[in-house]
C-alpha cells in the first residue's frame, strides 16, 4: 500500500467463510483497524491469525477520533474500518470518518462483502428492483408507530432491522399500520446455524413468531412488500389515526373516531386483528 487509504471492510454476518480473500489481505496490511466493538473484532482477527492494533470507533467518540485518524492517514498510515458484522455504515457508525477523510483528500476504498439487508432481500422473493432500507425503527412504541404510519403508502419494498426483544411488538405495529394481509418475509440468523426465512402475510408472521419462542431469538431482517399504486388511501390514513388514538383510547373508541375522520370502514382499521 503505497498511499494512505481508508478501507471500508465488510466482515461476515455469521459464517466466517464469507470473509473475502481481499478483506483478509487488507486487514493484515493496514496499520490500524477501527471497530465498533474491539472485543468482537479481536476474536475475528484471531480466528484468521491476524494481529493488528485496534481502536474503538463508535457513535460516542467518532467526532473526536475522526480528526486524529485523518492526521494519522496524512502521515502515511492506511486504516481499515469494520463493523461488528456486515458492511460498515449500514446502520452502524462510520460516515463521519469517511466524510472527514474525503474532505482531507484521502482515498476511501470499499472492500465489499456481506450485508444482512441485501442477503435477506436476495432470498425474500419480494420485488427487489426498488426498495427502501429503514434500518432499526425507534425503540419507543410511539416513535415506531409514527415512522410506520409515514411508510404506509410507500410503494417500494421496505427493509427493516429488528432485535429479538422487539420483534413481536414491531410485527404488531406493522399489522396495525399496513394491514395483516400485506405480504412480508422475516429472515433470522442469516448464514448461521439456525438460519430461518419465513414468508407469508404480516398477520401470519405475527402468529408464527408469537407462538414459537425459537423464532424470537437472534438477529432479524424484516421485509414488507410495498403498498403498490392501488393502495387505499382512506384505509391507510385510518390505520395511522387508529394507531395514534389507540395509545390513549380504548380500541373500539379509537377505531370509531379514526373511521369518522378518515372515511375508512371501521373494521378495516384493526388490521384484521380484532373488533
Amino acid at each position: 500500500m503505497s498511499a494512505a487509504t481508508l478501507f471500508i471492510v465488510a466482515t461476515p454476518i455469521g459464517n466466517l467463510g464469507d470473509l473475502s480473500p481481499r478483506a483478509l489481505e487488507t486487514l493484515r496490511e493496514v496499520a490500524l483497524v477501527c471497530a465498533e466493538d474491539t472485543r468482537h473484532t479481536r476474536q475475528l482477527l484471531a480466528h484468521f491469525g491476524i494481529e493488528r492494533p485496534l481502536l474503538a470507533l463508535h457513535q460516542h467518540n467518532e467526532d473526536d477520533q475522526a480528526a486524529l485518524l485523518v492526521e494519522r492517514m496524512r502521515g502515511g498510515d492506511s486504516i481499515a474500518l469494520v463493523s461488528d458484522a456486515g458492511t460498515p455504515l449500514v446502520s452502524d457508525p462510520g460516515f463521519r470518518l469517511v466524510r472527514a477523510a474525503r474532505a482531507a483528500g484521502i482515498k476511501v476504498s470499499p472492500v465489499p462483502g456481506a450485508c444482512a439487508a441485501i442477503a435477506a432481500l436476495s432470498v425474500a422473493g419480494l420485488p427487489s428492483d426498488r426498495f427502501v432500507f429503514e434500518g432499526f425503527m425507534p425503540a419507543k412504541a410511539s416513535g415506531r408507530r409514527e415512522r410506520l404510519a409515514k411508510l404506509a403508502l410507500e410503494p417500494r419494498t421496505l427493509i427493516f432491522y429488528e432485535s429479538a426483544h422487539r420483534i413481536v411488538e414491531s410485527l404488531q405495529d406493522m399489522v396495525s399500520a399496513f394491514g395483516e394481509q400485506r405480504p412480508a418475509v422475516l429472515a433470522r440468523e442469516l448464514t448461521k446455524l439456525f438460519e430461518t426465512v419465513l414468508d407469508g402475510t404480516l398477520g401470519e408472521l405475527l402468529r408464527q413468531v408469537s407462538d414459537d419462542g425459537n423464532q424470537r431469538k437472534g438477529e432479524f431482517v424484516l421485509m414488507v412488500e410495498g403498498a403498490g399504486d392501488d393502495a387505499d388511501g382512506k384505509i391507510i390514513e385510518g390505520r395511522r389515526l387508529y394507531a395514534k388514538l389507540a395509545e390513549h383510547l380504548p380500541p373500539s373508541t379509537a377505531a370509531k373516531l379514526a373511521a369518522e375522520l378518515s372515511g375508512a370502514p371501521r373494521k378495516a382499521l384493526y388490521g384484521g386483528v380484532g373488533e
